[in-house]
């Protein structure tokens, strides 16, 4: 089972500067962040365009973070190789982006990525039931996908404990993930509810001091876990 004092930061390059992007992997790098979070939006499945896998691997000399790519994209099968040969470790592809999730999450596997399932505010936990065996991580979206900067969708906390539910139920180390609005007032909360990694944007790029944010950010989730005394490092790669 994943540990229940787990705290890992995904900062998400969606709020950095473009123009800095390698500097800005660097920077949140050395500022302590677990994961690089990397949003992709097609423009079609999201009304944002973002950018592509030639992005990605241009960034991927850049940083030894493991990359964490969400896939905003419909149809998505087609550009799966394309991102898994960019340097993804994981991707996350959304359950509401295709009739044949099962068969795009063996896709993601065969590729040799760790497999996310990502899930809109507005879809049931159940929608994710029949993949739990091939997902490394459910990625919940507290905010409506495709611009940052939203303001958190309280209402899907709950859903968040039944999916932590429905992944220790499986037996596998399944992470669940939180990605929208997270800041040191709704990660406390979203960490009570049974979420152990975190994709934050603004809260760490919007600051002078990655470090300083990236530590409160996890000091804060974990202040809600009594008598730990841990710092939340697992392994990323599980």
């Amino acid at each position: 089972m994943i540990p229940k004092h787990s705290a890992l930061i995904a900062p998400s390059l969606l709020a950095g500067d473009f123009s800095r992007a390698a500097e800005e992997a660097a920077a949140v790098e050395a500022a302590g962040a677990d994961l690089l979070h990397l949003d992709v939006m097609d423009g079609h499945f999201v009304p944002n365009i973002t950018f592509g896998a030639q992005f990605i691997k241009a960034l991927r000399p850049k940083t030894k973070l493991f990359f964490d790519v969400h896939l905003m994209v419909a149809p998505v099968d087609a550009h799966l190789k394309a991102f898994a040969d960019a340097g993804a470790d994981r991707i996350h592809v959304h359950v509401e982006a295709g009739p044949h999730l099962h068969r795009t999450l063996q896709a993601i596997r065969d590729l040799g990525c760790t497999a996310g399932v990502a899930i809109n505010p507005a879809t049931p936990a159940v929608a994710v039931a029949e993949v739990l065996d091939l997902v490394d991580a459910i990625l919940v979206m507290t905010v409506n996908p495709g611009w940052g900067g939203q303001k958190f969708i309280t209402s899907t906390l709950p859903k968040i404990t039944r999916l932590r539910e429905m992944a220790d139920a499986t037996g596998r180390d399944i992470a669940v993930q939180m990605d929208g609005g997270i800041d040191l007032e709704t990660i406390g909360p979203a960490h009570a509810a049974g979420a152990d990694r975190y994709v934050a944007g603004s809260a760490i790029f919007g600051t002078g001091d990655y470090a300083r944010a990236i530590d409160g950010l996890r000091r804060a989730a974990l202040a809600t876990v009594r008598g730990t005394g841990e710092d939340g490092r697992p392994d990323p790669m599980r």
